[in-house]
């Protein structure tokens, strides 16, 4: 499956051109909105965030690469809404009725959104699965980068890593894995690491070969050398 939202070290995207250290936090006051709501219909605990990363990555490509970053995120939760039935697209229209909510009682509240977001959504669990390897050891992405657990699914291995030769720097403990997770099918944690990588390993031409890069990587992402 092509990856259209897997966009990282492909060609002809253009630079990357960071925000002016004084530039607002939300270029329009949509975006804020936009922000909000996501956030407060994900309090609603009809999903999880992988599955909401992963709604985002099934816009069409059209709308994909026509929409903006805050525009991805708005049509990705209105598709959520409607596929986990908290929402019909009458009610998007404005169409729907007046009748109380099932879910009204889930509302986050304005006092309540500080707490909320400080709290976090910790993916850190315990696991039965043992760490297979140890810091400093040579691993090798898999390749291809695809999901293993559904065909054209989510997952969270970079396309560029495919392959690469990496070496292990951190153990992170056991976290929640993403593949399994956006998909319905559990937590399944298991092993996550910190994968260290040289530039040039993960790129033909890097404008600095010598660049380590660092990329969290689940334990069935890799395999040894």
């Amino acid at each position: 499956m092509t990856r259209l939202h897997d966009m990282g070290g492909r060609f002809g995207d253009g630079p990357v051109v960071p925000d002016a250290p004084d530039a607002p936090v939300f270029a329009a006051e949509w975006h804020a909105r936009a922000l909000a709501v996501t956030l407060a219909c994900g309090a609603l605990g009809q999903w999880n965030i992988d599955i909401s990363r992963h709604a985002r990555e099934r816009l069409s490509p059209k709308d994909y690469t026509g929409f903006s970053y805050y525009e991805k995120w708005i049509s990705a939760l209105a598709d959520l809404l409607v596929e986990r039935g908290v929402l019909t697209v009458e009610d998007l229209l404005g169409q729907g009725d007046d009748r109380p909510h099932p879910l009204a009682s889930k509302v986050l509240m304005a006092n309540d959104v500080a707490a909320t977001l400080a709290k976090g959504g910790p993916t850190d669990r315990a696991s039965d699965i043992a760490p297979r390897f140890s810091l400093g050891q040579a691993v090798r992405c898999r390749h291809p980068a695809d999901s293993c657990l559904v065909d054209g699914g989510h997952t969270r291995l970079p396309a560029y890593a495919a392959g690469a030769r990496g070496y292990i720097l951190r153990l992170h403990g056991a976290h929640v894995l993403p593949d399994s997770n956006a998909h319905g099918l559990g937590e399944a944690p298991e092993p996550l690491y910190a994968v260290r990588f040289a530039a040039a390993e993960l790129w033909a031409n890097p404008e600095h070969p010598n660049d380590q890069v660092i990329i969290d990587l689940w334990q069935s992402y890799l395999m040894p050398i």
